[in-house]
């Protein structure tokens, strides 16, 4: 992708969100942001330098006005509530995006391509009983975010799905590692900088070898990627 062209930001105003505009920014390209209005207030140090869109990110209107004339859309998917919030934002980005725009979603470890990943009883459990506590609580239901998942996996749209490790703050240590299934010894440490996580977004949208690709990412500079590194 070209510089200076345009991007939209699908769930800007969250951390993730915010740390994608500062990647853009930085390589001079025009960025536009969705996020619900309540949320505005968290882009004001942005200013003038990102058009905000207010309005739910399943929002299939607000979506379309967002993505006109975009080359590139960046997405949080977050399953937030148990209205099919995630699989209506992967929906309106799909239906609504300029037909050659690079699609780029974020979602975890959990969502799987094609059932090869390999995953330890550890994440399984904690998926099972977070997701059957969130949606009792009526909080988030998981179940939507991997139907989401799939209504991308089964677009000929030139999507990419960055499946994220556990997240956590800090300095860059700079692009992330990735695989293609969780299971990999080279994603064993399963941490990842959020601000890496952004990182890893905003280059998928040049990178030609991950369209249709759901890459498991991993901290550059954790334990298993440091060995890894090593024994090549």
């Amino acid at each position: 992708m070209a510089r200076n062209r345009r991007i939209c930001i699908i769930g800007i105003s969250g951390k993730l969100g915010q740390y994608m505009a500062e990647h853009a920014l930085a390589r001079g390209w025009e960025v536009r942001g969705v996020c619900r209005p309540e949320s505005v207030g968290k882009l004001a140090r942005f200013g003038d330098r990102i058009t905000v869109f207010p309005g739910r990110t399943d929002d299939a209107a607000v979506i379309a006005r967002a993505l006109q004339g975009c080359d590139g859309v960046l997405t949080v998917l977050v399953p937030w509530g148990v209205d099919d919030y995630a699989s209506g934002t992967a929906r309106a980005v799909l239906e609504h995006a300029e037909p050659k725009a690079r699609l780029v979603f974020s979602c975890g470890w959990h969502v799987s391509r094609d059932g090869k990943d390999r995953y330890s009883l550890k994440l399984r459990a904690f998926v099972a009983v977070f997701g059957a506590i969130a949606r009792a609580l009526r909080f988030a239901d998981i179940s939507d975010q991997l139907r989401a998942t799939c209504m991308i996996f089964d677009s000929d749209r030139d999507w990419t799905v960055v499946r994220g490790s556990d997240l956590e703050e800090g300095e860059s240590q700079g692009l992330p590692v990735w695989s293609r299934h969780v299971g990999d010894p080279i994603l064993a440490s399963n941490r990842t900088r959020r601000i890496d996580f952004a990182l890893f977004m905003v280059e998928a949208l040049e990178n030609d070898a991950l369209i249709r690709e759901a890459p498991a990412i991993n901290g550059r500079l954790t334990p298993s990627a440091i060995a890894h590194a090593r024994a090549a």
